[in-house]
């Protein structure tokens, strides 16, 4: 179990919010609610029986003793929460990517082939080249179908959550499934490479942002 890794975390945010250096934390709430309200046992089971998957233990201890969601890293921790139809949800920019009926399913270790993205960016067609705009726009609408179908797919994301967002639509998941459950993976797709691991779990991450947002707080 990781309850012990969050004691006194959540109480260690509420402080660094409402001290005079808050301003300094990029992306940090301000105000009363910094954080969301833990769930209880019921409620993680609840979502855990939506999902149709145990969650990793950090992040699960996370929603139990720190909040379900809130300030983190980048621009904080999506919340998860549950609809009056009952659905479970992550809301934040991209939150909506998550699949929560499909997080049983192994994340994929096998990622796509850099030699086939590298293909691909070599063929986007170069609008200089095309004297007609229709004829340009037609043929960049080819491409970004066929990219699409490569890097844009949720069969690459089956199997963990998106977490957070960094902005430019880069975000970050926590995988939940197979072999990598329990990591935290950067996702570029918006610079045309896939998701790649980030080398920390949950807890690494968003520890090691409390300890640097700690400091720049200190510091101002």
């Amino acid at each position: 179990m990781s309850a012990h890794i969050w004691t006194g975390v959540r109480e260690r945010v509420l402080a660094l919010a409402k001290s005079p250096g808050a301003e300094a934390v990029f992306g940090l709430p301000h105000g009363d609610r910094p954080l969301e309200d833990p769930l209880t046992e019921a409620e993680v089971a609840d979502l855990e029986e939506y999902c149709g998957v145990r969650l990793p233990e950090e992040y699960r201890d996370f929603l139990l003793h720190v909040g379900a969601g809130g300030a983190g890293p980048a621009y904080g921790v999506f919340p998860v929460r549950r609809g009056e139809d009952g659905a479970w949800e992550w809301e934040g920019d991209g939150g909506d990517m998550t699949l929560a009926r499909r997080l049983a399913e192994p994340f994929p270790v096998e990622r796509v082939a850099p030699g086939v993205l590298d293909a691909l960016v070599d063929e986007r067609p170069d609008e200089e080249e095309y004297d007609d705009e229709d004829a340009f726009e037609a043929a960049n609408d080819a491409w970004e179908e066929r990219m699409g179908a490569v890097l844009r797919t949720d069969e690459i994301t089956v199997g963990a959550i998106c977490l957070s967002t960094v902005g430019c639509a880069q975000r970050q998941w926590l995988v939940v499934s197979g072999p990598e459950r329990g990591t935290m993976w950067d996702d570029p797709r918006c610079d045309d490479a896939d998701l790649e691991p980030m080398g920390t779990t949950f807890a690494g991450w968003y520890l090691n942002w409390l300890e640097d947002a700690t400091r720049k707080a200190e510091a101002a």
